[in-house]
């Protein structure tokens, strides 16, 4: 499967998910979306809902479940998981019947160590972290928005963040600056006994394929 953690579309239209949605379908397998900000989430909702697509939700894959939530604030660059979105979550995790969970969401819950970026993370990340690190089924959480490549962890619970498909902020930098990195993705393996392997892919920019 294809886990898009946000930002799907940039100018706001109908047209720009459209697109999205023929590029993806060359896959052949199932996208699961979240919004992020950059996103306008009613236009998002009604393109993301049809097979092979799904918005902000669940899939029980043998004994792992993977979740998407929603943690954007409408106008503003930062995140916030509302109290509605938690209330979901913890259901899903209390009830679920899976051994392991991964979440997908696009804000990130730690800071990554930019001074601007940081000031647009994931607003309660505290909260947040807190409440999936109370059922203890939560093994990883990965995030969008940073445009670099992250790492980190809250208890046992693996952080990780993938840089952009497109442009590349500058790592540790005080304001806004791109870099020269290429656009990439991560090729993430869920094994049974709930521990996972990622794998950081950089495109060559001049062929678009993996260096």
């Amino acid at each position: 499967m294809v886990a898009m953690t946000g930002d799907l579309i940039q100018d706001d239209s109908r047209a720009a998910y459209d697109r999205f949605c023929e590029l993806m379908s060359t896959l052949n397998l199932p996208v699961y979306c979240v919004p992020g900000n950059h996103d306008v989430r009613d236009l998002m909702r009604d393109a993301v809902s049809q097979d092979p697509f799904h918005y902000c939700a669940s899939v029980h894959i043998n004994n792992w479940l993977i979740t998407g939530i929603d943690s954007c604030i409408h106008d503003d660059a930062g995140g916030r998981v509302d109290d509605d979105e938690l209330d979901r979550l913890a259901k899903i995790l209390a009830r679920t019947s899976a051994e392991h969970v991964l979440i997908c969401l696009h804000h990130p819950p730690l800071p990554v160590g930019s001074k601007w970026l940081d000031q647009v993370g994931l607003k309660n990340g505290d909260e947040f972290l807190r409440m999936i690190a109370q059922p203890g089924n939560v093994r990883a959480a990965i995030f969008g928005h940073v445009h670099q490549a992250f790492e980190g962890n809250h208890a046992s619970i693996k952080i990780i963040g993938t840089p952009s498909t497109c442009r590349q902020f500058m790592v540790a930098n005080e304001g806004f600056a791109l870099d020269e990195h290429p656009p990439a993705y991560r090729r993430i393996s869920l094994h049974a006994d709930g521990h996972l392997e990622h794998e950081l892919i950089w495109l060559d920019p001049e062929g678009d394929q993996p260096q």
